[in-house]
């Protein structure tokens, strides 16, 4: 699986954006998908993550009722809509694809073994 993401940018603060993950392959329905971000000088973290039929979904606290991640297999893309957005939610925000089933925790990036590029979203004050 290969992965796109797209859609990051330049946001003021309680504005929104949604970032976008493009997966080749047709296996792409048969993955978990989740997404991190990594903001400059820290390790990267856990965002959310959607299991592969779209049946389950789960987030870091600090973003729990602000952003939404979804899924469409048919065009084989993971979206992350996000609302309400702070400074500190600026970083490189990465989609990664794991198998499902898999047992280890949604959060971990051990679980995923394949990663997109990144795409910049930046939220002024």
């Amino acid at each position: 699986v290969q992965l796109q993401a797209s859609g990051g940018g330049l946001v003021q603060a309680g504005g929104s954006l949604r970032v976008s993950c493009e997966a080749s392959g047709r296996t792409f329905s048969t993955y978990d998908m989740g997404w991190f971000r990594q903001a400059p000088g820290k390790e990267r973290e856990f965002v959310a993550a959607i299991t592969w039929n779209g049946g389950t979904t789960y987030y870091a606290e600090s973003v729990k009722g602000r952003f939404t991640i979804s899924r469409d297999n048919a065009k084989n893309m993971v979206y992350l809509q996000m609302n309400s957005l702070k400074p500190e939610d600026t970083a490189v925000y990465y989609c990664a694809a794991g198998p499902r089933y898999s047992g280890t925790y949604y959060a971990s990036p051990e679980r995923y073994n394949y990663w997109g590029q990144g795409t910049l979203v930046t939220v002024s004050s």
